[in-house]
């Protein structure tokens, strides 16, 4: 049976009224039988229905033992973070989300755990900067935005022969294109707003273990901390999975045919996409993915922020906007946006340049998205072109 079959078959038929959608347990608390004694449920921040069976399919979709929701991925990171004590360290890839980067430089270093940054698309960088204070490896692959792929298998043996965990974020690939738990990782996390969700229409964030132990720690801070996922939201991720491997098919395939554009286009310096041969990393991607994404990335020859704003700003299918993975086709300018807590010089040294624009290719036809860019960059070209007849 193939996964996409499982996925569907593993959303459960509500055994009360036979329902074939999962109900909404729209409830703060639930009758008890007795002091204690109750049907599995107490109060809806320990437990809820609708958010379980989120957590149940989410678990068996990327082969984990665990799953717990949180109300943003932002605090499905924070959980993860507060398995650590004060002295413990993080490994982290460079390429990494700015509000990742907020969070352990602005948040957690004041607790006294300590970051160390690396690319970690060579595992000779993860060996030379792992520590016996290392406590967590953090990856992203393809990571936010520059695509980089990491070896998940490669970095999951180094990380388990020095005593760490290893925490893959799964975002861009999702489960339906990649499963690092079966790869090696202990922990997956999800911004289940992107993909998971797959219509902009909700904030969610899931975290995964390999383990019940470590999923029992994680959910004793999710219940502790109380930053959990309401049930309507529940329900909407829920109905989001539900196409996940019919959308991720798509977006695939069309960020394939815009990449490919881009990367023959004169006024385009750099593309970064995992599915061009040319990709740093391409063949782990291909080994370790079953597609490539939906999210391509570039530069411009003109690598300056002035440009790549007007660019963003030209577009008219591909709307200008943070966050990504939804049906509509998105694009960002991360220098400004998503990656603006990053300073200057740390965000250029990891590869996010000046120029550089995300897109997230949505469901549209795959040949109006590359005539809409083509229609902005060609806007951008004549400015430039008048710019410098006038000097």
């Amino acid at each position: 049976m193939s996964n996409a079959t499982k996925l569907i078959h593993s959303i459960p038929v509500d055994p009360l009224t036979g329902s074939i959608s999962v109900p909404i347990y729209q409830t703060s608390t639930f009758v008890q039988e007795a002091p204690g004694e109750n049907r599995g449920f107490d109060y809806a921040r320990s437990n809820n229905p609708t958010r379980q069976a989120l957590e149940n399919i989410i678990a068996e979709l990327e082969g984990g033992e665990s799953a717990s929701a949180f109300a943003s991925g932002l605090a499905a990171i924070d959980a993860v973070v507060k398995l650590l004590e004060s002295g413990d360290e993080i490994l982290a890839v460079d390429d990494i989300y700015g509000g990742a980067y907020r969070l352990f430089t602005h948040i957690y270093a004041k607790f006294g755990i300590k970051v160390t940054y690396v690319d970690t698309t060579d595992v000779v960088h993860v060996i030379d900067a792992i520590s016996r204070k290392t406590k967590l490896v953090w990856l992203e692959t393809p990571t936010n935005p520059t695509l980089k792929i990491s070896d998940i298998e490669a970095i999951a043996t180094i990380a388990r022969q020095n005593g760490a965990l290893l925490c893959v974020d799964n975002t861009f690939a999702s489960p339906a294109l990649q499963q690092p738990l079966l790869l090696g990782a202990d922990i997956v996390v999800h911004s289940a707003t992107k993909y998971l969700g797959g219509h902009s229409d909700l904030i969610a964030g899931l975290v995964v273990t390999k383990t019940q132990e470590l999923g029992a720690k994680i959910r004793f801070i999710q219940n502790a901390s109380g930053a959990i996922l309401s049930p309507h939201d529940s329900w909407l991720v829920i109905r989001g999975v539900e196409t996940l491997y019919l959308r991720t098919r798509e977006h695939s395939r069309n960020a394939q045919i815009v990449a490919e554009f881009l990367q023959s286009h004169p006024a385009v310096d750099k593309v970064y996409y995992p599915g061009l041969k040319t990709h740093v990393n391409h063949d782990i991607a291909a080994k370790q993915q079953r597609g490539f994404g939906g999210i391509v990335s570039f530069t411009l020859r003109d690598d300056t922020e002035a440009a790549a704003r007007k660019v963003v700003c030209a577009t008219s299918l591909f709307k200008l906007a943070e966050s990504l993975g939804g049906v509509k086709s998105l694009l960002c300018h991360p220098a400004a946006m998503t990656h603006k807590s990053i300073p200057a010089e740390r965000r250029r040294a990891a590869g996010v340049a000046d120029s550089l624009i995300r897109l997230s290719v949505g469901l549209e036809d795959a040949h109006d998205l590359v005539n809409d860019l083509a229609g902005a960059l060609a806007h951008v070209e004549a400015i430039t072109r008048k710019a410098l007849s006038a000097v």
